[in-house]
């Protein structure tokens, strides 16, 4: 198998093309589905950024749509990942309930949810309400209940801090959920080994790919949106080169 493999296309059809009991590794980053939750808050975000997610329209199923897309995503996430893989799945804080319990139904252990507290958020809003700087990650493992674990013999918390993504790993374009690659690589050392496979699914601009190809892992990344797709494909192709 080659170091990395991307796919632009819809993940739940592409991820039947990947080798049962192939992956060792998922970190993905769904949609949060909270389109239609956004339309009736209090915010001024639409104005802000070109890219918000509230109302690029890829992020407002009803609530009975997403769910059943997030099973069929498990269905398929059970199939590929080796028994005693392990999945980090980063999700709003509304939604983890229901995350796990579709979770569970298809096999998956949960293990625990996990904070990542952004240390420099952008003070939207500061004299109105608290600042958002959080977000939610849940941790699972298939057909065991524990995985690969690599902490060295150190504690580790279930909260990451790091800074928001930086303009150097916005170079070759933006995503508006695009997630920083230290914090990809926290989970990618973590829950896997050298020559094993990670799987991002909902790849975006590609940061669990940057992640997987700079720590020696094989990477499959699957993007629905050919704009993203070829943003990630350009940075993993450079990390790429920079460690060959």
């Amino acid at each position: 198998m080659q170091k990395y493999t991307l796919y632009n296309g819809d993940c739940l059809e592409y991820m039947k093309k990947i080798k049962t009991s192939s992956v060792d590794l998922i970190v993905t980053d769904p949609p949060y589905n909270l389109g239609k939750f956004m339309e009736n808050r209090d915010t001024n975000l639409g104005k802000m950024r070109d890219n918000f997610f509230g109302i690029a329209g890829w992020d407002d199923l009803d609530f009975k749509e997403w769910k059943q897309s997030m099973n069929k995503f498990f269905h398929q996430a059970a199939r590929v990942l080796k028994d005693g893989g392990s999945m980090i799945v980063f999700m709003s804080i509304i939604k983890v309930e229901t995350l796990i319990s579709v979770a569970e139904k298809n096999g998956f252990y949960y293990k625990t949810t996990g904070i990542w507290h952004k240390l420099n958020p952008m003070p939207r809003n500061m004299n109105l309400h608290f600042v958002n700087s959080t977000e939610a990650w849940v941790y699972f493992t298939y057909k065991a209940r524990t995985g690969t674990f690599n902490n060295d013999g150190k504690v580790l918390h279930d909260f990451v801090e790091t800074s928001v993504t930086p303009n150097s790993e916005r170079k070759y374009g933006k995503h508006p959920t695009q997630k920083p690659e230290q914090l990809m690589e926290h989970f990618v050392s973590i829950l896997s080994d050298e020559s094993n496979v990670v799987l991002d699914p909902f790849m975006g601009s590609g940061s669990v790919g940057v992640a997987a190809v700079r720590l020696n892992r094989k990477f499959i990344g699957i993007e629905l949106e050919e704009k993203y797709y070829s943003i990630a494909n350009s940075r993993i192709a450079e990390v790429d080169t920079c460690e060959a």
